[in-house]
């Protein structure tokens, strides 16, 4: 049997010499932006493999075996609570029809809004020997010390999990949640109609199929921990993020801490490796071509309540307490509003993350146009290179950025000083440009994802319309592709602003000297016990927060919703719900 001859690309070798230096144009500003992630992974790498002083011995017998073993724990607890809260209430709001379903449906994503520096400030205020939990029991029960009571200690290992656990799961609620809305109902039936129960159902049948969706989602919040420092500082856990901050800073050795950077990639690079392992030996043929969505369960009594109790726990304990107790707290400084300092720093937030957002999107929209225009394996191998930025903690990064910015700036102060006599100072580092650089690296995989669906969604046969008209692929990029890309470019520019706004561990090692941000406000206030001063800032983050994710949920229910309408056969309309057992 023989295939038809598919058609000609956009840039076939008839294409004129003008086209082709066009394209060529494209293709070198992808590479650019590769080599523009790669360039502080190896300047870290040649920053290692420099001398420490005898300083690398001392941290590898005695910082490295317990900052292994922590953030191995810390990882540990972290993923498996995540993946519990988040594949048990994804398959609530998917598969079963309770009181409240249609709010939880996102609602349960709004704890993404709150940073894990942020909550962990609002737990330590809310569970310490002061706050309002403790004094609370003591006046219930008649204590008048601590030694009359036990209670958990928030400032330790549980205590991280925890609250990292309650901001992180919904990147497995996500994945899981489209897992389950875009599974067919074939093996589903035949489950049925073999006697399953619901719980069976479940756990033999449709959350194997899930399995590749949750290591995606579990991975991204794994990820999330490894590079936090806020929330591990304020709780005492050394991990191997803490360490390398503690080596550069308190220790004062920059090659010490990009040795301790190198062998904390070692961990991420594991990590996506056991993740794309998992993702390989779990693919399933779910024939979505002629099979009908899966009839939910309607949940009754007993059942519904627990389902309402098992969906409100997390948005309670994720959003809900922290919020209201910024909220609180907030209202007891509001002239902070008028405060130099605040709306410094706000701008300053404003700014970098304006800034940063434009040039991500931009280069964003470089490397999925490049490879759209040639579909060679060496711009693929391009865009997955710039895209790894994600996975990488921003305190490596930011080991990363500092020497080769720092030799550039040093370098050419001494060269204008030697022609002009005039002093150019630190003028990437001090001007944010370094920051701004971490956050670029950092985020970009953020809106090469949405941007690369986007354009997805654009059928090849305008860019051969658009060629046969004339337009060059610029023009075919400016006048076809960006006015359809408008909503999905609106979209990354949000997202991709709010998380440079949220970034702390790149921000608190790269920022200019006296120079403060909403982020470092609230990480130094804290850092100060003075959590009323960091109140109305991290109300702040949170709020300009919750818009992405507002949309990322509208979005995402959309849009898997309406993937598994389509399933439907000839418009069928959906069977009548089950009842429940």
């Amino acid at each position: 049997m023989t295939h038809p001859t598919p058609p000609a690309s956009p840039t076939a070798s008839a294409s004129p010499p003008l086209a082709r230096r066009q394209d060529g144009l494209w293709l070198a500003l992808a590479w650019a932006a590769a080599a523009i992630v790669l360039m502080p992974l190896a300047s870290l790498a040649l920053l290692a493999s420099g001398s420490s002083e005898g300083l690398w011995g001392h941290l590898a017998s005695t910082v490295l075996p317990g900052a292994l073993a922590t953030t191995f724990w810390l990882m540990l607890g972290v993923g498996l609570v995540t993946t519990v809260v988040g594949v048990t209430t994804a398959w609530l709001v998917t598969m079963c029809r309770f009181p409240g379903r249609g709010l939880f449906d996102w609602a349960l994503l709004v704890p993404l809004a709150v940073p894990t520096y942020i909550i962990a400030i609002a737990y330590v205020e809310v569970l310490q020997y002061a706050g309002p939990v403790q004094s609370a029991v003591r006046a219930l029960f008649g204590f008048s010390s601590p030694r009359e009571y036990w209670f958990p200690e928030i400032r330790s290992l549980g205590g991280a999990i925890f609250v990292l656990s309650a901001v992180l799961y919904p990147y497995v609620y996500l994945t899981a949640r489209a897992s389950f809305l875009l599974q067919s109902a074939g093996p589903l039936d035949v489950a049925r109609t073999l006697g399953a129960t619901p719980l069976r159902l479940f756990l033999r049948v449709a959350l194997p199929m899930s399995r590749p969706a949750i290591a995606v989602g579990v991975s991204l919040a794994l990820m999330e921990c490894l590079n936090d420092i806020g929330a591990v500082t304020f709780f005492g856990v050394k991990t191997l993020t803490f360490s390398i901050y503690d080596t550069w800073l308190n220790r004062s050795n920059l090659t010490g801490a990009a040795q301790l950077a190198c062998a904390m990639l070692v961990v991420v690079f594991a990590l996506l490796t056991l993740e794309r392992r998992a993702r390989a030996r779990q693919r399933f043929d779910q024939n979505r071509g002629k099979q009908h969505a899966p009839t939910p369960y309607r949940l009754t009594g007993w059942r519904a309540a627990g389902a309402l109790v098992a969906c409100s726990l997390p948005v309670l304990l994720g959003f809900v307490v922290p919020a209201s107790l910024l909220i609180e707290r907030s209202t007891r400084r509001l002239e902070m509003l008028a405060d130099p300092d605040f709306l410094a720093a706000a701008a300053n937030s404003a700014l970098l993350a304006g800034i940063a957002s434009l040039v991500i999107v931009a280069l964003a929209v470089v490397l999925v146009f490049a490879v759209r225009l040639r579909k060679s394996g060496r711009l693929r191998l391009a865009a997955r290179i710039a895209a790894i930025g994600y996975a990488v903690p921003g305190t490596v990064l930011a080991v990363g950025i500092l020497i080769p910015l720092a030799r550039f700036d040093n370098g050419l102060d001494a060269l204008m000083e030697q022609l002009f006599g005039i002093s150019t100072g630190l003028l990437l580092l001090g001007s944010g440009t370094g920051l701004i650089y971490a956050y670029v690296v950092r985020f970009i995989a953020v809106a090469h994802g949405q941007i690369e669906d986007g354009f997805g969604k654009i059928s090849p046969n305008l860019d051969m319309a658009a060629r046969t008209l004339g337009r060059q692929s610029g023009r075919i990029l400016g006048e076809v592709h960006l006015p359809l890309l408008q909503p999905v470019l609106l979209s990354a520019l949000l997202i991709t602003f709010v998380d440079c706004m949220k970034e702390l561990p790149a921000t608190i090692l790269l920022r200019p000297f006296n120079f403060d941000t909403l982020a470092t406000t609230v990480f130094e206030a804290a850092s100060r016990e003075a959590f009323e001063d960091a109140a109305l800032p991290a109300l702040t983050i949170v709020v300009l927060g919750l818009a992405p994710v507002i949309l990322l949920a509208r979005t995402s229910a959309q849009t898997f919703r309406t993937r598994a309408s389509r399933r439907t056969t000839g418009g069928q309309t959906p069977g009548p719900l089950i009842p429940g057992p």
